[in-house]
């Protein structure tokens, strides 16, 4: 079924692009969700004039997706993790996870929207893509570091006690 996309949609087409696609992925997801009608002669000449008005709302959303990713990749985001011998984790860093620090950093983002190839297993730095728009993609600087286990934490701890015990004494 030959339809004019109204927007773009990943590895389908750009917006105002005519495309031959599957008849069910048509109609049950491209119609429905407004993403797509038809290419009838009829919806030609309404496609012709509304190129002008989507063309500009297009503009704006590309220009406020770059400015969002600017945002991004001006940030650092971090992520603690729990460990092993050797700096391997126990799990990986997913997906989830990194929407989470965006989260906590401010930034609203779907998981789909995160570019990961495979889950991250060690500690490190690392560059993460998140597509924000299907021509805009930020890179994100995500640093995986290890988690302080109990010992480490408890021990500055004891070493304060005493000190208070003798200025206890002393009075």
């Amino acid at each position: 079924m030959k339809v004019i996309l109204r927007s773009d949609i990943t590895n389908v087409g750009r917006q105002g692009d005519i495309k031959d696609v599957a008849d069910g992925f048509a109609r049950n997801y491209l119609f429905p969700q407004k993403l797509a009608m038809e290419a009838s002669a009829a919806n030609l000449k309404i496609w012709d004039r509304q190129k002008v008005t989507l063309e500009k709302e297009r503009e704006e959303i590309i220009a406020t997706a770059r400015a969002l990713a600017a945002k991004i990749e001006a940030a650092s985001l971090i992520i603690t993790v729990k460990v092993g011998e050797g700096g391997k984790l126990f799990g990986s860093v997913t997906g989830t996870n990194i929407v989470r620090a965006l989260t906590d950093s401010g930034f609203t983002i779907e998981k789909h929207s995160i570019l990961l190839p495979e889950p991250i297993k060690e500690v490190g730095e690392y560059g993460v893509d998140i597509r924000l728009h299907p021509e805009v993609i930020a890179k994100a600087k995500l640093w995986v570091v290890a988690e302080k286990s109990h010992e480490q934490i408890t021990e500055p701890e004891s070493e304060a006690a005493p000190e208070a015990e003798v200025e206890s004494k002393k009075e």
